[in-house]
């Protein structure tokens, strides 16, 4: 990859190749390499203004146009005023950046809040200097430890402050894992040069595609025709042209290893008889030779289970993916082969050159159709063409051929439970775009599961005649592995896929992440809500300024999109305004774009598109959010086909945060930094206690007022006995009872009545008439009185007797009846208690529908979200927060009733056991009031 200061000096260099017969560089091959709408007559001025020869038809001397020449004259032509106004706000109105204010600029605005600073430590004094005396020209300033203009731009736009981190730019990546944990850059129909019905086909597709880092390509091999029958590829039944397989072969040998030194896949789609399949195992044998993986590695053997090898142990290997026989037919067809002795049989050819009728036309392409952008083939009129079905590659595999495949054996897909329970790692399935698409729509977790062990192929619908590509994220999201495209379109999806495959050194294999490969996680590719494990973050991009966006005097503006999961993915939402009449140095000095929240930084990446005033590409860029630097960046531009640009780039600043949902920032803050958080809120204290407003703890507030709102607890009364005695219900129910325990004591009573007048007449009768002094020795009245004692006596035995065996009898015939009435009593409390929680939750949910229609009040009153779009993302990102914390509230809600129910059903249970306890107990108090009466004097006497 390639950054500013680096194209520039190739640019510069290419200048001083671009001479005349004489040697020296032409004036005006300068002035057409800086023309950008402007007129040659500035950069002969500016040529003038250096000293250098300024005719139009003079030249200069290859010496004295050197590099620091050909910086200035950059700048001249194109003055950096954007860079000017962000040097005034640094250097705070001064002429210079002193070291404090540089190294405050690098970690605040130049460094990532969220690297880990032992890792990537923060930038100090000596980091500073050392880029100052790196970057500074002037050497009074470099002396005085400052940065001038020119040297902050120098800085700026020098590969050490490229837009992703450089180590990403070589092989950084882990290789030792199986080949199912890496994405691999693949082609689809690689010979094609344009379309897929009539289209021609070259050899040189193949050396193209390999220098660019592809490690999948394909070939379609049909039966040749004429005395030699050497087999072809093409596109059979398309009526498309055809290149030898051999020479194909020697391409790939040629190119295969020159870009990346891993792997090569060769996906054939056999169509040949045997004895032209006897040819391609011939050729791959004799001109791949070593190169070509013929045995599995004894360290990954193919069994059941056993993972596939990773991609350091295949380095420089060629794998065929090819039709394989069953094992003991290849080891007897082998065997006879390898003896002379095999013989082959007649069989039908197929012709590459015949047509098959056309599947109707009016199939719609999938929704993931390029960009208007994209630049694809036209397709009207008379070019267009029906699309073609597709032809699956013969099952009649000659032995050879077959003995040669190994890790990439492609079979029949049944369904993810057989793959699951047949376990045959290097089983892989091939998938068309709309049969992929199927299986995301409703196995979206299976099919990931699924390329954890195994892989995947995706291959366009045969709809896209036109060669145009589906989108590719929506398979990388599920972990397909080889997701084919063709490479002779440079759409937007072919955009994509060679900017997510410049990373990792370009070598065409990229890690999957990790929850992506781990069995024991479980990933959703339509997830909305963050991934255990994975910080979301947040992104902010303004694009401020862009310099050699064209050739012409055209009005430019720049769009910004992203791409990842779904909910990640924003496109043709935030563009800046259009700068008309200025493709040199256009100054946007947009408000930033502001992507919330991204789920999944791992898989998603950014698109910079630059258009003309008439919706024409003028250049592009993909850079991956994982590897992305924040801060003041030069963006270098890429073509459709995304060779790099030498001059056009964009000037942005990229924010990069962790997402903090709504109401958690001053909780993120004071996470952060405690110490400063609390600084700040003590110092804001101040300053308003100084304005004369009184400062209260908020805190203390929201305490307040959350117990004033608190409620008070349900308290229920211990049901005891005399509780359930002293209840109506109970009462009617035990009426007769107590009606009977009434007539006992009333008759009682009645006898206690009698006795005592009867014993009083007795006594007022014998003392009639007698001397109160003598009463008391009077022997008749002692008798007497003796005589009515003994009958009290037994009378209140008798009373006392019959009340104990009633209370007994009735507390054992009551107690299945007390039981009954205790348990209707505690389902009474239940009832009660369940009655109270279905209206909290009912206040609970109106509460929160209350919250979710103040949110879409709030959003959409909100001035800042410009777009219909960005107030959508945000209704849904808050209502997404708000359903997580209403489900939680609920759970906790839910969970603290659960809590009580539970309580005061094992009180209610400790009651019943009470119940049976004291009824017993009341029992034996009354059995022991007998027994102590019993053992006690039994004389009794009334008052």
């Amino acid at each position: 990859m390639l950054f500013v200061q680096t194209l520039k000096q190739l640019s510069w260099m290419r200048l001083r190749f671009l001479v005349d017969p004489a040697g020296k560089i032409p004036v005006k091959v300068i002035a057409r390499t800086f023309a950008s709408g402007r007129t040659e007559k500035l950069v002969y001025q500016c040529l003038s203004e250096m000293n250098l020869p300024s005719g139009k038809n003079e030249a200069v001397e290859k010496d004295d146009f050197t590099f620091d020449k050909f910086y200035n004259l950059y700048h001249k032509i194109c003055p950096r005023n954007d860079i000017e106004e962000l040097f005034r706000e640094v250097a705070q109105g001064k002429d210079f950046i002193n070291i404090d204010q540089f190294v405050t600029f690098l970690n605040e605005k130049q460094r990532d809040p969220r690297l880990n600073e032992i890792l990537y430590p923060l930038y100090d004094e000596k980091r500073a200097i050392e880029i100052i005396e790196t970057y500074e020209q002037d050497e009074a300033a470099k002396e005085a430890k400052r940065l001038t203009k020119d040297g902050l731009i120098r800085y700026l736009m020098s590969d050490e402050n490229a837009p992703v981190f450089l180590d990403r730019l070589d092989i950084y990546m882990e290789m030792d894992l199986p080949l199912c944990a890496y994405y691999i850059n693949s082609s689809h129909n690689t010979y094609l040069i344009g379309r897929q019905f009539g289209g021609k086909s070259s050899v040189e597709m193949y050396r193209q595609v390999l220098l660019a880092g592809c490690r999948c390509v394909e070939l379609d091999c049909w039966d040749g025709k004429g005395e030699d029958e050497e087999p072809i590829i093409t596109h059979g039944m398309a009526m498309c042209t055809d290149i030898l397989f051999k020479d194909v072969i020697y391409a790939i040998r040629d190119t295969a290893f020159v870009t990346s030194d891993y792997p090569v896949i060769l996906s054939f789609e056999n169509h040949c008889c045997k004895t032209q399949q006897h040819k391609l195992a011939k050729y791959c044998d004799e001109i791949f030779g070593d190169l070509l993986l013929k045995e599995p590695l004894e360290d990954w053997p193919l069994e059941p289970g056993a993972p596939l090898p990773p991609p350091n142990a295949l380095k420089k290997k060629i794998l065929i993916k090819n039709k394989r026989l069953k094992p003991e037919v290849e080891k007897k067809e082998l065997e006879l082969f390898r003896q002379g002795q095999f013989v082959i049989e007649d069989e039908e050819k197929e012709d590459a050159g015949a047509t098959v009728k056309p599947i109707p036309t009016d199939v719609p392409i999938p929704p993931e159709t390029p960009a208007p952008d994209a630049a694809a083939p036209s397709t009207e009129g008379a070019d267009a063409a029906p699309p073609v079905p597709y032809t699956g590659s013969t099952t009649n595999v000659h032995p050879w051929l077959s003995s040669m495949v190994n890790y990439a054996q492609p079979v029949k897909f049944n369904s993810f439970e057989v793959a699951e329970q047949k376990n045959i790692h290097h089983n892989m399935s091939s998938f068309s775009e709309p049969v992929g698409l199927n299986y995301l729509k409703s196995q979206a977790i299976d099919f990931v599961n699924y390329n954890k062990k195994q892989m995947s192929r995706i291959y366009p619908s045969g709809t896209r005649a036109n060669s145009s590509n589906y989108m590719p994220q929506v398979f990388w999201n599920a972990g397909c592995q080889m997701v084919s495209l063709n490479f002779q379109t440079s759409d937007l999806p072919m955009q994509l896929n060679q900017g997510k495959f410049e990373y990792n050194g370009n070598c065409g294999y990229l890690l999957k992440p990790d929850f992506m490969r781990r069995t024991d996680r479980t990933f959703d590719p339509f997830a909305e809500s963050p991934v255990d494990g994975v910080i979301a973050a947040q992104c902010s991009v303004r694009v401020i300024a862009g310099q050699f966006l064209s050739d012409k005097k055209v009005g430019t503006y720049v769009e910004v999109d992203m791409y990842g999961l779904p909910t990640d993915t924003i496109r043709r939402e935030f563009r800046t305004r259009m700068v008309p009449a200025n493709g040199l140095n256009p100054v946007y000095n947009e408000e930033p774009f502001l992507f919330r929240k991204v789920v999944l930084p791992d898989l998603a990446v950014l698109r910079f598109g630059v258009y003309d005033d008439s919706g024409k590409l003028l250049g592009q860029r993909i850079l991956p959010l994982d590897g992305l630097q924040a801060g003041f960046r030069h963006i270098s531009l890429r073509t459709e086909a995304n060779f790099p640009m030498s001059l056009p780039m964009l000037f942005c600043n990229i924010e990069l945060k962790i997402y903090v949902p709504d109401g958690f920032e001053d909780f993120m803050a004071a996470l952060s930094d405690p110490r400063g958080f609390m600084g700040a809120q003590q110092k804001q204290n101040e300053q308003m206690s100084s304005m004369g407003i009184e400062v209260t703890d908020n805190k203390a507030d929201k305490v307040e007022k959350k117990e004033e709102k608190k409620e008070e607890p349900l308290v229920f009364e211990p049901i005891t006995i005399e509780l359930i005695r002293q209840d109506k219900a109970f009462q009617k129910t035990t009426k007769k009872n107590q009606k009977e325990y009434d007539t006992l004591k009333k008759k009682q009573m009645k006898e206690k009545l009698t006795m005592q007048k009867a014993q009083c007449g007795a006594i007022d009768k014998i003392v009639k008439g007698k001397n109160k002094a003598d009463l008391v020795n009077d022997p008749n009245i002692r008798k007497l009185v003796q005589e009515q004692t003994l009958q009290w006596s037994e009378l209140m035995e008798r009373h006392r007797k019959e009340e104990w065996k009633f209370l007994k009898g009735q507390l054992d015939d009551q107690r299945e009846l007390l039981r009954k009435h205790m348990e209707l009593m505690q389902a009474g409390q239940l009832k009660q208690l369940e009655a109270r929680h279905e209206r909290d939750l009912k206040e609970m949910n109106a509460k929160q529908a209350k919250i979710s229609v103040e949110t879409s009040k709030e959003i959409n009153n909100d001035k800042t979200l410009k777009s219909k779009q960005e107030k959508e993302r945000r209704l849904r990102e808050k209502q997404q927060n708000n359903t997580k914390r209403f489900v939680d509230e609920r759970k906790i809600k839910i969970s603290k009733q659960n809590n009580e129910k539970e309580k005061l059903k094992i009180k209610h249970g400790k009651q019943l056991e009470m119940l049976s306890h004291d009824i017993q107990k009341m029992i034996d108090m009354y059995t022991n009031e007998e027994i102590e009466y019993e053992m006690s004097s039994k004389s009794e006497f009334f008052a």
